[in-house]
């Protein structure tokens, strides 16, 4: 059963829909990630980097890199027949943080992926989402080459708070990526369930 049409007689299943933030510093596969999971072709919005942008737009350590979203990627996954998570991906230069605000506009949640190799790039992300009270966790994304960290490690570096899930992902990967996915929800879910009721006193 898909998005409502019954099979063999069933009735249909009007799906929940939730939106999910992929943010992150510049280059750390953020578009990559949409598009790995993605069941419909993903709207992307990205443009070639010029020699005009130079100053602005830092490749170190993203050497290969040609193109930057400039307003935001989006993609749809159908987790459960009950279950459809709508993906939008931030830009992550620091000119393109006005759009922010409308994107995350109704979040359930976010990932923020991270790059080891250029973990400072993320803080941004992690100190926007922690000022708004939006759940989130960290994907570090595993790039070829890179040195691999333990998760407490990653968690200490960035400051986070315990509570705050760590994940090791591939952005290439669809498997991959629908586990962080699938981690981001559940941590949703408890971050915004109402604290159980204390006895009243005697």
């Amino acid at each position: 059963m898909i998005f409502g049409r019954s099979q063999r007689g069933n009735a249909p299943v009007e799906p929940v829909t939730l939106k999910i933030l992929v943010a992150g510093g510049f280059g750390v596969g953020k578009t990559t990630l949409v598009g790995a999971v993605s069941e419909i072709r993903p709207l992307r919005t990205e443009e070639l980097l010029t020699e005009a942008g130079r100053p602005v737009d830092d490749t170190t350590g993203v050497k290969g890199k040609h193109t930057t979203t400039v307003a935001m990627d989006f993609g749809r996954i159908t987790v459960r027949e009950d279950l459809v998570l709508y993906l939008f991906g931030t830009p992550g230069q620091d000119r393109f943080w006005f759009l922010w605000d409308e994107l995350s506009t109704g979040a359930l949640g976010a990932v923020v992926l991270a790059d080891t190799r250029r973990l400072e790039d993320c803080f941004a992300a992690v100190d926007y989402f922690e000022r708004r009270s939006i759940p989130f966790l960290v994907g570090v994304n595993c790039f070829d080459g890179a040195a691999r960290h333990p998760v407490d490690a990653v968690r200490q570096a960035l400051d986070l708070d315990p509570a705050v899930p760590v994940v090791l992902c591939d952005a290439r990967q669809k498997d991959s990526v629908k586990d962080v996915l699938v981690h981001v929800v559940q941590h949703a879910a408890q971050f915004t369930a109402p604290a159980p009721r204390q006895p009243a006193a005697h």
